[in-house]
């Protein structure tokens, strides 16, 4: 479910950059080093790209969210 993705390839990786929530971001994270692989992690999380091309740390600085960029 960490890593399922919506009719635009974006995951809740991509949904929470995008809106800039931090918080929430750390908490996948955790969660995320819980039960995925480090390949896991690298390619579906940090790199996965949506069906525009963009992965979550495009989302966030096409938003202005910098402190998505800082954490």
């Amino acid at each position: 479910m960490l890593l399922r993705t919506d009719r635009k390839g974006w995951n809740a990786w991509h949904k929470a950059s995008f809106r800039s929530y931090v918080d929430v971001m750390r908490e996948i994270w955790k969660l995320a080093k819980k039960i995925l692989t480090t390949e896991e992690i690298k390619n579906e999380m940090l790199l996965r790209t949506d069906s525009e091309g963009s992965n979550a740390w495009h989302k966030a600085l096409f938003r202005d969210n910098v402190d998505v960029m800082r954490k």
